[in-house]
């Protein structure tokens, strides 16, 4: 006999219950009403163009008297950071004492088309610098960047460390070139400059495709099968509309700064060759001499590890620390994990250099 042979019965049966689970959920869907994310407290701080700074209220009675900058990517929304009460980031930061600032870099559209990677990085981020500085009447500030932001935040640091005092890298690609970078063998091959010309601004959902296709069976196909076991719970049916909400929320990118980065980053891997330019300035990582604490996730197929670890063999700083989070590039943010591990090790790494 074979054991995966399936009876009529058993497939009718599995059909019915199928659809069951599916009519309930549907109806669970239904009662949830409109789904929020970033839920934190904050106040805008500052505004240029598309661009909002923002500063978090504190969660504790007294905060690290460096305040932290958080850069985020620009190819998704930092909601991700912040998904939801008792879910967040940002709020397990904010439980640590830091005094959390964020740069929100909006939806780019026709009139962004030529903003380039020096006015992102030597324009928006160091003038978001200054305000923290201006406000809040210190002389350095922290930096802490998220995957993309990461890197700009790494290139931010090697131009102006007068106004750093510490810097920390999320899921952070350094080394475009590594053997297991999917994604750096995938837009290798791409003429970045024709995909600019025909588009102006890279639309995100070209983006969002491209990252979805990474894993196809899992995040087109599995996810979906598997959200049918979940819709009786409304916490969980929610969560999970919130994680879609994010993932298919996704800003257009301003064409010259996607070309620029495609090309110089994961094209021509400058920043660890050390041959980058930005503003006409070169970014040299060995110049850096900040604190760094360098996070990446183990199983992160966006950011394979060997891409962040590369900053070690790069950066100048005599006081360098790495920390292995054991899960994927999302889980970062997300994950119960990441709550309990990242936001402790960071805020314990930051008082220790305060």
């Amino acid at each position: 006999m074979n054991p995966f042979a399936i009876t009529p019965e058993a497939a009718v049966r599995e059909i019915s219950e199928f659809n069951a689970k599916l009519a309930q959920g549907l109806n669970t869907i239904g009662r949830l009403g409109g789904i929020e994310v970033g839920t934190s407290p904050r106040d805008q701080v500052y505004a240029e163009d598309k661009l909002v700074l923002y500063r978090y209220r504190p969660r504790t009675e007294s905060q690290n008297p460096v305040p932290v900058l958080i850069v985020y990517a620009l190819v998704n929304r930092p909601y991700m950071a912040d998904l939801e009460g008792g879910r967040s980031l940002i709020q397990s930061l904010l439980d640590q004492g830091l005094d959390l600032y964020l740069i929100d870099w909006g939806y780019p559209d026709d009139g962004d088309r030529y903003l380039s990677l020096d006015d992102y990085i030597n324009g928006y981020i160091d003038r978001c610098v200054d305000a923290v500085r201006g406000q809040r009447g210190v002389d350095r500030i922290n930096l802490l960047g998220i995957c993309q932001g990461g890197t700009f935040a790494l290139c931010y640091t090697a131009l102006h460390q007068d106004k750093v005092s510490n810097l920390i890298t999320t899921v952070t690609p350094v080394d475009f070139h590594t053997k297991r970078d999917l994604l750096s063998h995938l837009v290798r091959h791409v003429d970045v400059d024709q995909c600019v010309e025909a588009f102006g601004n890279l639309p995100g959902e070209v983006l969002n495709w491209t990252f979805l296709g990474l894993k196809p069976f899992q995040l087109l196909v599995q996810k979906y099968l598997d959200l049918v076991d979940i819709l009786d719970d409304p916490d969980r049916a929610a969560n999970f509309l919130r994680m879609e909400k994010w993932i298919f929320d996704s800003p257009d990118q301003a064409g010259e700064a996607f070309r620029e980065f495609i090309g110089q980053f994961y094209q021509e891997n400058r920043l660890v060759k050390g041959t980058l330019s930005i503003g006409g300035r070169p970014v040299d990582l060995e110049t850096v001499t900040v604190p760094v604490l360098n996070i990446y996730a183990r199983d992160d197929h966006l950011v394979p590890p060997d891409s962040s670890r590369a900053l070690a063999g790069c950066i100048g700083s005599s006081d360098y620390q790495e920390v292995e989070f054991p899960g994927g590039h999302i889980g970062v943010y997300v994950s119960n994990r990441a709550r309990e591990m990242l936001p402790p090790a960071i805020g314990r790494w930051l008082n220790e250099r305060t």
